[in-house]
């Protein structure tokens, strides 16, 4: 194994685990899913528990599946597609700093799954178990993490966003 592998296979475990993380908070901390249903209904997404549910499940999968290395260019767009809404839906306007609710954060996560997509998950991956590990890396990489998730949160925000009165 090259040392590019191990550096891989730390980067999508850190970062898939972190998102992963994110969604099972969603799921069974502070306020449970109803707490993160009436918080999404509150900044504009509606139907605010079929959201909240949607988005946890997606962080879970999308993190664990980057974690691991499978399906991974589809998990990054998934990446992208997450964090894409959260930035249009609650933290677009306030700056960068995750301390004023900014953006930083799903800016961060968003780019390194699209750098993960692009560079392939490495040897030390599902996909490269099962034989998918350079199917869809490099500029294809790119176009299908950052392209894919880009439209689908497009879509998803364009149906269902409906900011409140006083934003």
């Amino acid at each position: 194994m090259e040392v590019g592998d191990w550096a891989l296979l730390i980067l999508r475990v850190v970062v898939g685990v972190t998102l992963a993380a994110h969604g099972y908070n969603k799921f069974f901390g502070g306020g449970r899913i109803a707490g993160t249903a009436r918080w999404f209904e509150s900044i504009g997404m509606r139907p605010g528990r079929r959201h909240a549910t949607l988005a946890a499940g997606g962080e879970i999968a999308a993190g664990l599946a980057l974690a691991a290395g499978f399906l991974t260019v589809p998990a990054a767009a998934g990446f992208v597609g997450l964090m894409a809404v959260a930035f249009w839906v609650a933290h677009r306007g306030k700056g960068p700093f995750v301390m004023n609710d900014g953006w930083e954060y799903t800016a961060v996560l968003a780019t390194v799954a699209v750098v993960i997509a692009m560079l392939g998950p490495g040897d030390l991956s599902l996909d490269s178990v099962i034989g998918l590990a350079d199917l869809l890396d490099g500029w294809v990489g790119l176009a299908v993490s950052l392209g894919g998730g880009l439209l689908a949160a497009a879509l998803l925000v364009a149906v269902f966003y409906r900011p409140p009165a006083d934003a």
